[in-house]
């Protein structure tokens, strides 16, 4: 009895511990083959990011760091670039160097006006440049590249009260105002009550081009709210 006892559970652990592999294992098979190699993905998200909105958070965490500062200061952001981030069809690479080749601080500096801190453009390489197969240089002035093709709504650029509206009229704004774009081609995002970005999904020769599983990872509130712009 004792050792049939010993073996049940036995038994139960294996079984437990298959259980526990499961989800990794669905999470390897759905990633693409082609597993971090620099250069080889599908096409571009392009992530605006409404700083008021990031700003606000950071003050309700508490937050006081030096990112913070930089961005929430007295200059009126409204939509800054979160990154340039190549996708697979179904899933992404990251972090495709390791260690990644260190991004000249003259480049740093030079993305400030589109990426306001530092801490964000250093990670941005590191995670999404490497994988782009570009190298630094090339890289960012893709991003200012992505940036200067996406036309931001008139309504949203001098913000100057709250505004609540549904994730959808955004989407309708973008792609009121640049020629091509369709809803199938950008997403909208949005913490428990607020816009966070807008995602506008580009092919590597930064066309507007259809992307499924981002959008079906949009915001599903029925409205947000985006906190006015700051400064100015």
């Amino acid at each position: 009895m004792f050792h049939s006892a010993a073996m049940s559970r036995l038994l139960v652990a294996f079984a437990l511990i298959a259980a526990a592999a499961l989800p990794a294992a669905r999470s390897a098979s759905a990633q693409d083959s082609r597993q971090n190699t620099p250069g080889e993905f599908d096409f571009y998200v392009l992530s605006l990011s409404w700083s008021p909105s990031f700003c606000e958070a950071a003050e309700e965490r508490g937050g006081s760091g030096r990112s913070q500062a930089q961005q929430c200061g007295g200059r009126p952001y409204s939509f800054v670039v979160h990154g340039l981030w190549p996708q697979y069809e179904h899933g992404f690479p990251e972090y495709c160097e390791h260690p990644s080749p260190r991004l000249a601080r003259n480049i740093m500096t030079s993305m400030l006006d589109l990426m306001p801190a530092p801490r964000l453009i250093y990670n941005e390489w590191d995670k999404h440049g490497t994988c782009s197969g570009l190298g630094e240089r090339a890289y960012f002035e893709t991003i200012r590249k992505a940036r200067a093709a996406i036309k931001i709504p008139e309504e949203f650029l001098q913000l100057s009260e709250p505004k609540t509206l549904a994730p959808a009229d955004i989407e309708d704004a973008f792609v009121k105002a640049n020629p091509g774009l369709s809803t199938s081609a950008i997403a909208v995002t949005c913490n428990s009550k607020r816009l966070s970005e807008v995602r506008i999904c580009l092919s590597k020769d930064l066309q507007f081009r259809a992307c499924e599983e981002i959008d079906s990872r949009a915001c599903r509130r029925d409205q947000v709210v985006m906190p006015p712009v700051r400064g100015g």
